[in-house]
């Protein structure tokens, strides 16, 4: 079954707003809520389906890449997590929900709220930090995708307490403050009618349980400093600014919290021939006088290797040839960009006196100076234009 449009799935336009994708997603999400529609896996399957299309449309590379190439520039479990637990949007969406999911109101409207709140609260250890890592990459490497191993400093799982931070199973127990629920509930009555205020439990930061004597290896964290190091896969077409989300590679959580992310942000190394224009790839050729007067052809470098390139006779300085499909791939879209090679024609600074000789004679001929027709065509015309004239 083909998957529904993002935009059709929250209601907005293609240029809706940050502000406006929010307020259109925080409205689904409160019609096809669990606590609304208890046992109604339809209700379920729209409530994830519109956390999918707003964890894409709210980032601004993950929506231009969707924009540009639809659900084929999107790659599930990287740009978008492919929710199975309903609590899990809950915790990444958080700014969004606030305390209108799971709370005292709904609570008391809804029924149900008491369980799946008190599972969320008593979540095991605190949730570890994300890890930025700056990747750089050739634009060969860009063209042909590559595997990377990166080595990565970061907190890990305690072995000697398996994560929990106490020194045995007896040493961790139930919090007495709490009663193992990981909150702290209290009751208020008004005229509007019975309020529950929920907060979390400080003597056991929520988790329903407390240390009685702590794993001396991690002190209680239940992770330690550590190294590893991991593979990453960078496809073909990547740009500076893009970025790859390893889900669950960053730090260890403590006492047995899930692990953050690692961000893999690219990074272009600037290359000795070529610059990067979008997918399109330029070089700036440098020939001689009689080569682009008699025409050539001239082996020169592309993303692949080398290749021949026939320069016509008469080329002019400055003018763009095009090298179809030499360039960089369109990110999971098909099809590649051109290199586009700008003739210089070289003129040299150090003549011997037969060099002058040679030149001199060659002034005298008509076909040595410029028309004015020629002149004129190319007076106004920039480097940008003549890129332009390449496509046409």
């Amino acid at each position: 079954m083909a998957k529904r449009d993002y935009y059709e799935i929250l209601g907005v336009t293609k240029n809706a707003s940050q502000d406006e994708l929010k307020k259109a997603y925080r409205k689904i999400a409160m019609k096809y809520h669990p606590d609304r529609n208890p046992n109604n896996k339809e209700a379920e399957d729209k409530f994830k389906e519109a956390a999918e299309a707003y964890e894409v449309l709210s980032d601004q590379d993950k929506r231009r890449r969707y924009d540009q190439f639809g659900h084929e520039g999107i790659r599930a479990g990287q740009d978008f997590h492919g929710y199975t637990d309903i609590h899990d949007i809950f915790s990444h969406f958080s700014d969004i929900f606030g305390s209108s999911f799971g709370g005292s109101i709904f609570e008391e409207a809804f029924g149900g709220g008491r369980s799946s709140r008190q599972r969320r609260s008593t979540q095991i250890g605190t949730p570890g930090a994300d890890l930025k890592v700056q990747l750089k990459l050739t634009l060969e490497e860009i063209a042909e995708g590559v595997e990377k191993k990166l080595k990565i400093k970061a907190y890990k799982t305690c072995e000697l307490c398996g994560g929990n931070g106490a020194r045995s199973a007896s040493s961790r127990i139930t919090c007495p403050t709490c009663s193992g629920t990981g909150e702290i509930r209290q009751v208020s009555r008004s005229v509007f009618g019975q309020f529950v205020n929920i907060t979390t439990c400080s003597h056991c930061s929520g988790e329903g349980k407390i240390i009685k004597d702590v794993c001396p290896e991690c002190r209680g964290e239940g992770r330690v400093h550590g190294e590893k190091t991991i593979k990453v896969n960078i496809p073909p077409g990547v740009s500076e600014g893009n970025y790859i989300p390893l889900r669950g590679q960053g730090h260890a959580g403590k006492r047995g919290g899930p692990a953050g992310d690692i961000i893999v942000m690219i990074h272009e190394e600037r290359h000795p021939d070529f610059v990067r224009d979008g997918d399109d790839v330029v070089l700036d050729l440098f020939i001689s006088f009689p080569e682009a007067a008699l025409g050539t052809e001239i082996e020169i470098p592309t993303l692949t290797g080398k290749a021949k390139l026939h320069i016509e006779p008469g080329t002019q300085s400055g003018k763009i040839l095009r090298m179809r499909e030499k360039g960089i791939p369109h990110i999971n879209g098909y099809g590649k960009g051109d290199q586009l090679v700008r003739i210089n024609v070289w003129i040299p600074t150090k003549l011997t006196q037969r060099d002058r000789e040679l030149l001199k004679e060659l002034l005298q001929q008509d076909s040595m100076k410029p028309k004015e027709a020629d002149k004129s065509a190319n007076s106004d015309k920039s480097f940008f234009n003549k890129m332009k004239d390449a496509f046409t």
